[in-house]
């Protein structure tokens, strides 16, 4: 049996008189990719938002690897291995691709204060092993600024796994990116869960990239958890039907 990484029980959070996330339950095991759909104002992004330290829930429980997580600052969280990739790429466009990753190697190994001595040559390696695993090595030296949006959205998951995370969460990671590319990136960090046995959460558009994908799907609407299982479970749920009919979002391309 997998280890449970992450343990969601009753998570929720209301804006107003509004439910955003409503009484939601699931787990993530190591090497697992969890796909987290649901039609726009389902409140994936609260839900996320949560999970990384970013909102404090209202009520329920998170624990990571055993250990509660709720109400701990992002920075703490992302220290006991929670990375994040989000739909806006957050790379330092000044800076070169190798760079950006030895940033975030040096906030891991708590050498921040070394970025003006010889930050150059700290964890060199190592940045460049971590580019090798998303295959970018060969643009070590470009800056980010000039990269193809593909191109950073990759440098974006080896900065993610710089802290070597037990659990990744990716917001939109293909967003903005060509058909071609969406399957690459999940093929990517697919292949990185497994080898790194990382958990991995996603929320996706593409219902493609979705199916193709995904171990297990969770979907919400108006807040609450209404169906998960297998992609195969997931598509033949008549509720899930019904909140996509229309849409054409569970065969084709969401949008």
């Amino acid at each position: 049996m997998t280890a449970t990484v992450l343990d969601v029980r009753g998570l929720s959070k209301a804006f107003g008189g509004v439910r955003a996330v409503d009484d939601v339950h699931f787990t993530i095991a190591a090497g697992e990719l969890l796909a987290l759909i649901g039609p726009n104002g389902a409140g994936k992004s609260t839900c996320f938002n949560m999970l990384n330290g970013q909102l404090r829930p209202d009520g329920g429980s998170v624990q990571l690897n055993g250990r509660s997580i709720v109400g701990l600052p992002p920075r703490r969280v992302w220290r006991l291995g929670v990375g994040r990739t989000f739909q806006i790429t957050a790379t330092f466009v000044s800076m070169t691709v190798r760079e950006n990753v030895q940033m975030a190697l040096l906030s891991h190994h708590r050498r921040i204060g070394a970025v003006f001595a010889r930050a150059g040559d700290l964890y060199r390696d190592e940045a460049d092993a971590l580019l090798e695993r998303v295959a970018m090595r060969d643009q070590a030296e470009r800056v980010c600024g000039v990269l193809a949006y593909g191109d950073l959205k990759r440098v974006e998951l080896a900065v993610a796994l710089a802290n070597d995370p037990k659990l990744l969460l990716m917001d939109e990671p293909t967003a903005g990116m060509a058909p071609k590319e969406r399957v690459q990136l999940m093929e990517l960090a697919a292949r990185l869960a497994r080898e790194r046995q990382v958990a991995v959460l996603f929320t996706e558009h593409d219902m493609d990239v979705v199916f193709a994908h995904a171990d297990r799907i969770i979907v919400l609407d108006r807040g609450k958890l209404i169906a998960q299982g297998t992609p195969a479970e997931v598509r033949a749920d008549p509720q899930v039907q019904a909140v996509y009919l229309g849409s054409g979002a569970m065969y084709g391309h969401a949008h």
